[in-house]
């Protein structure tokens, strides 16, 4: 006698269903998981990469104020008696070249970056000398206008100073979360880049100190 298999009964059939049901739940609520952490990645990337571009816009904007005053400086120590025409000279061509070396539109180019910042911390030393040596010039310190300028250049400085802390600081968070885990695998998927960490150049590291409160 030929015996048959025995076919499934319901209570096995359920058992079974409720088994891959459990599965189908299982791997819906971890892709679930995975959708929100990558979302809430790729929002925190791109909230930190927005902060890097604000930081540089500020910076921008406190060397334009900079580069702005100048001209009135320039013009108020020409009326100074033998004032050295070479300092004054070197803050004219310095700040030309601030003026041919705009910030990039693409301000993730190192090269366009390294240019737009060596020019900014080449007027940043030829100014500091310019006033450097406006200290042996008493007539010229002594001018309201004079001292006008050194109040807002010295304003101005101090804001860069801080915007180009807050910058660097800026970076090294975007760059931070984008090398941890999952920041390293959805930025890859989604193209995002490591940006080049601001130093200061040579130039900009041996611009003299000025203390622009003190004047005898």
């Amino acid at each position: 006698m030929q015996i048959l298999p025995r076919p499934f009964s319901r209570p096995q059939r359920a058992g079974a269903l409720s088994a891959a049901l459990v599965l189908v739940l299982i791997l819906v609520g971890l892709l679930l998981v995975f959708a929100l952490a990558s979302l809430s990645t790729f929002n925190g990337l791109q909230a930190r990469k927005a902060k890097v571009e604000q930081c540089i816009a500020v910076l921008d904007s406190q060397f334009k104020r900079r580069f702005d005053l100048i001209p009135n400086l320039v013009e108020t120590v020409k009326g100074a008696a033998n004032f050295e025409q070479t300092t004054l000279q070197n803050v004219v061509e310095a700040r030309a070249s601030v003026g041919r070396a705009q910030l990039p539109a693409d301000v993730n180019d190192p090269a366009q970056m390294q240019a737009y910042l060596d020019a900014q911390a080449s007027l940043g030393g030829a100014l500091s000398r310019l006033l450097v040596v406006a200290e042996n010039y008493p007539a010229l310190k002594a001018t309201q206008q004079f001292g006008e300028l050194q109040a807002q250049l010295e304003g101005t400085e101090n804001r860069i100073n801080v915007a180009r802390v807050d910058w660097t600081e800026a970076v090294r968070n975007y760059n931070t979360k984008l090398r941890s885990f999952p920041g390293n695998v959805i930025g890859g998927m989604f193209g995002f880049e490591e940006l080049p960490q601001y130093s200061a150049s040579e130039g900009e590291r041996e611009v003299p100190k000025v203390d622009f409160g003190s004047s005898k």
